[in-house]
């Protein structure tokens, strides 16, 4: 396993932002040659990257057989769009090395819990602008580099307006809450251009309303995007895997009925994107 930390710099860039690699090895003797890259974005409302949703749920992908990366990006005092020139870079820093690290380039998914999945999502819906592709050191007609082939959303922030988590949009505009609020809502950025999605959320969440991904969702079916939706009937906001190994100090954020998302995403992942590619 190549288990490689990068450092990811970009205009504003924290000194610890980094990309941290899980890239499984590979075998003559083995069938698998190039294999899916799952980018993990943690939740942690632009304030600082959760350590229970990054390696815990790369892990799980790699017993999937795929290989993962998490990205440690600049939050708080860092604002927009330093996080996302950060994603932008690591995208193609995994698309220049695909062929070394046997990544394939047509099955590279990032995935966000809470805030990460805000920061996974403003990637799928801007990945086109040209800000972008510059920050990224991309020329214009290199810039679908930059697009996701799919996305994981874990109970993701979406919404700036009626059901915002307010405390994610303020670490992440700081000064220009105002001026960028609406661009930020992703619901009113979803288009033709938008990737598909597995997404996930709680009924019951009260940090992060659950109308944050039923808004994503129902944009993306106005687009004609596909996307596959689970809402929980119960369960906190920040679960991760929601079992004790991603649980919290004092055995918060486990919900037994929630655990099944992963192997849900498992499936997908197979049919939408390995299925009749093997």
């Amino acid at each position: 396993m190549l288990n490689l930390t990068f450092p990811i710099q970009a205009e504003g860039s924290l000194p610890e932002s980094r990309l941290i690699t899980y890239i499984q090895d590979t075998y003559d003797d083995v069938a698998v040659a190039d294999r899916p890259m799952i980018l993990v974005c943690p939740g942690g409302g632009y304030n600082h990257t959760s350590n229970r949703e990054g390696e815990a749920l790369a892990m799980q992908f790699l017993a999937m057989g795929y290989h993962a990366a998490v990205l440690k990006y600049s939050c708080w005092p860092a604002v927009y769009p330093t996080a996302l020139t950060e994603l932008a870079k690591s995208m193609v820093l995994i698309r220049r090395n695909a062929e070394k690290w046997h990544v394939n380039p047509e099955q590279i998914i990032v995935l966000g819990c809470s805030a990460g999945g805000h920061l996974a999502a403003s990637l799928g819906v801007f990945w086109e602008e040209g800000f972008l592709a510059e920050a990224a050191g991309l020329e214009a007609d290199e810039r679908r580099q930059l697009r996701p082939d799919g996305m994981i959303l874990c109970y993701p922030v979406i919404t700036s307006g009626e059901f915002a988590h307010r405390g994610s949009f303020q670490k992440l505009l700081g000064e220009r809450e105002e001026e960028l609020s609406e661009k930020m809502s992703l619901e009113l950025q979803v288009g033709s251009q938008t990737p598909p999605a597995f997404i996930w959320h709680t009924f019951t969440d009260q940090s992060v309303p659950v109308e944050n991904s039923l808004l994503f969702v129902s944009a993306m079916r106005r687009a004609g995007i596909p996307v596959e939706f689970h809402m929980y009937p119960c369960g906190g906001h920040g679960l991760s895997l929601a079992n004790r190994l991603t649980a919290s100090k004092g055995g918060g954020a486990m919900q037994e009925e929630c655990t099944s998302w992963i192997s849900l995403v498992h499936t997908w992942i197979e049919h939408r994107y390995v299925k009749d590619k093997f």
